[in-house]
């Protein structure tokens, strides 16, 4: 099976918006490694945190950079954008564009449903970019 793609298909979904199709591409048995405090680690976690996101930034893209497959696993260096115009865990809309880094680990079965996801985002980089934490000197 050619994961990269199927990987490729998830960013393509979620940024058109489609959580339900996305959802199609999870196993029921999905575990999330890169828990949101107040969400399951299930595929159904997974769904809510994307439709909050979605509400959060309506014009959000998930572009990947990179996509380095490796057996059943995908690694996947990817760019997050979009304009903050709804509720962020609290946080009211601010209107400032956001331009993440994140990168995504996601483990496929033998059905070609993705099974297991560890990520990491540059939500300091977010938070500064919304506003939210002031900006430091220059690394």
């Amino acid at each position: 099976m050619d994961h990269a793609t199927t990987l490729r298909r998830f960013y393509d979904l979620l940024s058109a918006g489609d959580i339900d199709g996305f959802g199609e591409m999870l196993a029921d048995d999905f575990i999330e490694h890169e828990e949101t405090p107040g969400l399951a680690p299930t595929k159904d976690g997974v769904l809510e945190f994307f439709r909050m996101q979605r509400a959060a930034f309506p014009d959000m893209r998930l572009d990947p950079e990179d996509v380095l497959p490796s057996g059943d696993k995908i690694v996947a260096r990817a760019r997050m954008t979009g304009t903050h115009e709804g509720e962020l865990m609290g946080m009211p809309p601010t209107g400032r564009s956001v331009d993440v880094q994140l990168i995504d680990i996601i483990r496929f079965g033998d059905d070609g449903l993705a099974h297991e996801h560890w990520g990491v985002i540059d939500m300091m980089a977010m938070m500064q970019q919304l506003g939210a934490v002031p900006e430091g000197p220059p690394a």
